[in-house]
């Protein structure tokens, strides 16, 4: 195993979010760019969709960290639902304990493509789907499509590639540019660069935008974008 932060250790070709999540949050904010402002900024969209008993979605959240920002911004609808979904027990137990004092609240271990999902207003992936592999991704967000309702609004940030080889190079360098300033150091880069092979398949902006497409998705958007990472708002 090699370092790719203080903390962290992976192997090459063989990441894995298990038994990290106690370092996990400052390590994300610390590798994609604008982590933070794209919590605020789905909050602030959050207000255009979410009534006094929306049920609201996260889909491989971790941590917690994004329904505990949409909870506190919500505070005065009290029967609000959010509910987290992530197949990492470790991800999950730390959730709940972070936000066991809101009922509203609520954590499933599970693989999200075996999770009847109810009909909701809002649903949320942060840098999730590029994980999963390309074959079911389709299948994901046709579910999604499903569950939203009339008018009901999904928020998907994925790391996209290029559209050519030549501004792929471009992003590249910039992002580890973007890491060196970060305070990782060229060994811990290079290391993530590699535990991730295999394991996280980006798609491009447009690949994004034809999957939400074919899921039945007609209205969509990006909202926020940096070199290589995309925020995209699709409405049902």
């Amino acid at each position: 195993m090699t370092a790719v932060d203080k903390n962290i250790n992976q192997h090459n070709a063989g990441w894995s979010f298990e038994n990290i999540s106690e370092d996990f949050d400052a390590h994300i904010q610390r590798s994609i760019p604008l982590y933070e402002s794209g919590h605020k900024l789905i909050c602030h969209y959050s207000d255009f969709f979410l009534k006094a008993d929306s049920l609201v979605y996260d889909i491989g959240c971790s941590t917690g960290q994004m329904l505990g920002k949409l909870a506190r911004h919500h505070c005065h609808k009290n029967e609000l639902r959010l509910v987290g979904i992530d197949n990492v027990r470790d991800m999950v137990d730390k959730a709940r304990a972070i936000l066991s004092s809101d009922r509203r609240v609520g954590f499933t271990h599970a693989n999200v493509l075996d999770v009847d999902l109810e009909p909701s207003d809002m649903i949320v992936s942060n840098y999730t789907i590029q994980f999963l592999p390309p074959r079911v991704r389709q299948a994901l967000i046709e579910k999604i499509y499903r569950s939203l309702n009339w008018g009901g609004a999904f928020f998907m940030f994925e790391k996209v590639r290029a559209p050519d080889g030549r501004f792929q190079d471009y992003a590249n360098q910039a992002y580890v540019e973007f890491k060196l300033e970060n305070g990782f150091n060229e060994a811990e880069i290079i290391n993530k660069s590699r535990s991730i092979k295999g394991v996280m398949e980006p798609f491009s902006t447009q690949g994004n935008i034809d999957m939400l497409k074919r899921a039945g998705f007609a209205d969509i958007m990006t909202i926020q974008k940096y070199v290589c990472f995309e925020g995209f708002l699709a409405v049902k």
